[in-house]
């Protein structure tokens, strides 16, 4: 398995991960009195983590490999800032997701369904791309008021509830 596989693989994510960690110490004895001491290190929490790699992704450098050994700025006019090891950096750009690309097998986001009310991943404002989103009522039939009847039945009516679904434009 490579670390394109598995990504705590990846040197750059452990790094991430070392970094964020935090020595914990905790003394023992007879009334507050530090006899023994004992320490450990905390990992980040998840999200620590995630916001890390994200915000470097955020602010990730083209570079071109055409020099030897190192690593050249694509941007002209910041060439002369030299790569620092702490930065990521990429070859090719990232494809954009939200734009249907069947070379690449990329669907887009067009079509998706979303979330109004949330501001995760899957929220309208995110998963769309800026587009807006088409809102579309629909109606359900569902079991509701269920009874069980002695011995051995449940009676159930049949209840209509409107539901609004949204998907991106």
């Amino acid at each position: 398995m490579n670390s394109k596989m598995c990504p705590l693989r990846n040197p750059y994510v452990l790094q991430a991960i070392e970094r964020q960690m935090e020595l914990k110490c905790r003394c023992h004895g007879v009334s507050g009195s530090c006899e023994l001491k004992t320490c450990w290190n905390k990992l980040p929490s998840f999200e620590q983590v995630g916001r890390l790699l994200k915000s470097k992704y955020d602010s990730s450098i083209q570079v071109s490999p055409k020099a030897k050994r190192r690593l050249r700025r694509r941007e002209k006019s910041k060439r002369k800032v030299p790569v620092q090891k702490e930065d990521l950096v990429h070859i090719h750009r990232s494809p954009n997701f939200c734009v249907e690309d069947p070379k690449r097998g990329i669907l887009g986001t067009s079509g998706r369904r979303c979330n109004r009310t949330t501001s995760g991943p899957q929220s309208c404002n995110l998963l769309c791309c800026g587009r807006g989103y088409n809102t579309q009522v629909i109606r359900k039939l569902e079991r509701c008021q269920c009874k069980f009847h002695w011995c051995c039945y449940v009676k159930c009516k049949t209840c209509e509830t409107m539901e609004e679904i949204y998907t991106c434009k």
